[in-house]
Parts: structure tokens; C-alpha cells; sequence
């Protein structure tokens, strides 16, 4: 009697069939993805601003009509108009302060104090820090062709920043153009999400999920990026009217360290004692210190507002994408990562804790 066949023809077809399915989609979203992945950032960025900026034109639909495209159109102008200016003052500080540091070093003017006795004390590294330092203060210019290549390198570093930080403004305003686009087309836009996530999640979850990811992106969006790129606007034209070196520098060192929730007084502070030791206790110089140290706290009352509206995204999940998203995106990650982590902890923290997922039946106590 012959054995019976292990497999039976009609179901290894079947697993042939779809096998060669499953590979004909891999290959096929393999391709989607690499020709979308140039423009990745620039559309999750777009996506961000759209989700963001929506509920502003819902409210003026009422008084300046119905037609979304319009008012889509007009929030994206006020927007770029209202962003051009202070980033261009901040620029031009940037420039200004590159090119005095440029003119003082070949001037001779720059002279660097010899170190105390105190520095050689110090652990480990003490002895050769004190070296160094006396050797820049005697003989700067043998101790920088000592160091050239590693001169170089570093500059080399600093200036590919400050083109990321140029051409990160430049995506933004692409983005901002784009995301006016989105908005225009925002009804039909939640339609296609909540369609996407019912087709996802199911018909009964997939309207709360779609509201959880557009909850989190807008108030990590408002409540982190916003509120830091708000505060750095105004420590910024601070330091730029009062004429502080390296304003514009300062001013993105603030908004790095808002978008990683580190307080703003790690430069404000600095910056009033550096003021006071300089220009003495006059009425400028007080008023000053009162208005810079104020907008180094401004992020305090607002994020209460903006932040706390129902989402709780902890301080570690948005450091980890602000410096993830910087390594893996540039500058343009570190706006995008902080939102794109919330919603994925969110996205997490829903499917823990739905009961759902035990098959309907609450989970063991």
C-alpha cells in the first residue's frame, strides 16, 4: 500500500500562491518606499503643520466664508510673513557675529587669559588642560598649526550645522506651503484618516485611535516645537536689539534646548551676568535682564496650556526624538521626532490597555 503524500497538491498551491503574492507586495512596497523616502521628512513635516494649524482655520470659516482653499491659502502667507522677519534679523546677527569673530582673530586682538593654579588640580584631565591652556595663552598661533587638522575638521562640522539650520528653514517653508495644501482638503483629509485607521484597528476603534494620533501631534507640536521655537523668538530679538555677540547663535542654542525640555536660564542667565559685568546696573541694562529672564520662563505658563490638554507624553519620550530624530534627520528631525515618538508611545500605551485585544474580556487583575 502506497503512503499517503505529505501535502496535499491542492494546499501547497495554495501556500505557493501565497507566497508568490506575499513577495510580489514586499517587492512592490520595497520600491513605494524608496521613491518615497527622499520626500519623508518633508511630507511628515507637512502632515505635523496641517494637523496643527487645521483647527485655526476652522475657526475662520465664519468670518471669511467656507471656501477651505482660501483661508488655507491666507494662513500660509500670515505664517511665512510672520516667520521671515525675526529669522532674518537672527541670520543676520549669525553673520555679523561670524564675521567679527574672523576680524578679532586676525586682528591679534583675541587673547586668551592664562589659567590658574587651581586648573592643574583637577582629576585626571587637570595637568594637560592646564598645558594647553597656558600654551594658547602664550603662543595661540604655534598651538593652532599644532591642532590645524582638527581646527579644520571641527569648523568644517560647525559650518555644515549652520547650513542644516538654513536648509532646514527652507524645508520648513516647503513644508508650510504643502501643509496649506493638506488644509485645504482637511475634511476629506480626517475622512481618509479614520478609513485608514477602521481598516487598521477595526470600524469600532479606528475613529478613537485616528483622534488619539491627531490629539498627541498637536499638542506635542504646539505644546514642545511651538512653544520652544516661541520662546527662542523672543530671548532672540532681545539679545539681537541689545547687540549681544552671537545673538543669533544664542537664540538657536535657546530653541535646542526647548525642544529638549532643558530650561532657557542656561542661556539667559549667562547672558544678563556677561550684560551687567560689562554695562554696570543701568536702567537698559535692568530692563533688559527683566525682559530676557521673563522669556526664558515664558515656556512655564504656556506649556500648561498647549501641553496638557489630555495627552501625557513624558519629558523622556520627547528628549529621546528631538536628539533620535537629530541624529538620524539633521535639524529637521529634531522637529519631527519628539511628535512622531509621542504617537508612537500613545499609539503603544492604547493596544496595553485595551481590553480588546484579550479578546474582548477585561484583563486579570
Amino acid at each position: 500500500m502506497a503512503p499517503a503524500p505529505i501535502f496535499d497538491k491542492g494546499l501547497s498551491h495554495t501556500l505557493l500562491d501565497v507566497l508568490i503574492r506575499a513577495g510580489l507586495i514586499t517587492v512592490l512596497v520595497l520600491f513605494c518606499f524608496n521613491i518615497f523616502s527622499p520626500f519623508r521628512d518633508l511630507l511628515l513635516w507637512s502632515l505635523i503643520l496641517a494637523i496643527t494649524l487645521y483647527p485655526l482655520q476652522e475657526r475662520l470659516k465664519g468670518p471669511l466664508g467656507q471656501k477651505e482653499g482660501r483661508i488655507a491659502t491666507l494662513i500660509v502667507l500670515i505664517s511665512i510673513v510672520i516667520l521671515m522677519v525675526p529669522v532674518y534679523l537672527l541670520g543676520i546677527s549669525i553673520a555679523d557675529s561670524v564675521e567679527h569673530a574672523v576680524e578679532l582673530v586676525k586682528s591679534g586682538g583675541f587673547h586668551i587669559p592664562p589659567p590658574s593654579e587651581s586648573v592643574a588640580s583637577w582629576p585626571l584631565v587637570g595637568k594637560r588642560v592646564s598645558e594647553l591652556w597656558l600654551q594658547a595663552s602664550t603662543d595661540l598661533p604655534d598651538l593652532t598649526a599644532k591642532y590645524l587638522p582638527q581646527i579644520k575638521h571641527v569648523s568644517l562640522g560647525l559650518l555644515g550645522k549652520l547650513a542644516g539650520v538654513g536648509m532646514g528653514f527652507l524645508t520648513f517653508i516647503f513644508a508650510l506651503i504643502i501643509a496649506g495644501i493638506f488644509m485645504a482638503y482637511g475634511e476629506n483629509g480626517r475622512r481618509s484618516a479614520v478609513q485608514i485607521a477602521s481598516r487598521i484597528s477595526g470600524p469600532d476603534r479606528g475613529p478613537s485611535i485616528a483622534d488619539l494620533c491627531t490629539a498627541t501631534i498637536r499638542a506635542v507640536a504646539l505644546g514642545v516645537v511651538g512653544i520652544a521655537f516661541i520662546q527662542m523668538l523672543l530671548v532672540g530679538l532681545g539679545f539681537v536689539i541689545k547687540g549681544i555677540p552671537g545673538a543669533g547663535l544664542l537664540a538657536i542654542a535657546v530653541l535646542l534646548l526647548g525642544i529638549m525640555q532643558l530650561p532657557a536660564t542656561l542661556i539667559t542667565i549667562p547672558v544678563i551676568v556677561y550684560v551687567f559685568a560689562n554695562e554696570g546696573a543701568t536702567t537698559a541694562v535692568i530692563v533688559f535682564s527683566i525682559y530676557v529672564f521673563v522669556a526664558g520662563l515664558v515656556d512655564n505658563v504656556l506649556k500648561p496650556l498647549l501641553l496638557g490638554r489630555g495627552v501625557d507624553v513624558p519629558m523622556p519620550v520627547v528628549l529621546i526624538g528631538a536628539l533620535g530624530g537629530m541624529v538620524t534627520s539633521g535639524v529637521i528631525g529634531l522637529f519631527i521626532g519628539p511628535v512622531v515618538l509621542a504617537v508612537g508611545y500613545q499609539l503603544f500605551w492604547q493596544w496595553v490597555r485595551d481590553p480588546a485585544q484579550e479578546g474582548g474580556r477585561p484583563p486579570p487583575v
